[in-house]
């Protein structure tokens, strides 16, 4: 190999290092994301088969908290 070879072969290593440095985070984070994100999945269907075994004895009526937010969202938008 010659000097102009090694120095090539050098910066792509370089190069390569630091592209790997770059999105080593990201796919950390991606990788993270879609585990909370199935751990919610799954509580929520745990939650969900409760609500199920409860739903009979509860009322469909909303809130009044419910209908408080919903009347003020409805204001912001005509006001905007």
């Amino acid at each position: 190999m010659t000097g102009n070879q090694i120095q090539g072969l050098i910066g792509m290593t370089a190069t390569l290092g630091i592209l790997v440095l770059l999105v080593l985070p990201s796919a950390f984070g991606i990788l993270r994301e879609r585990r909370v994100d199935r751990q919610i999945r799954k509580a929520q269907e745990a939650h969900g088969e409760k609500e199920a075994q409860k739903s009979s004895s509860r009322s469909t009526v909303p809130s009044t908290a419910t209908w408080y937010a919903d009347g003020r969202r409805s204001k912001k938008l005509v006001s905007s």
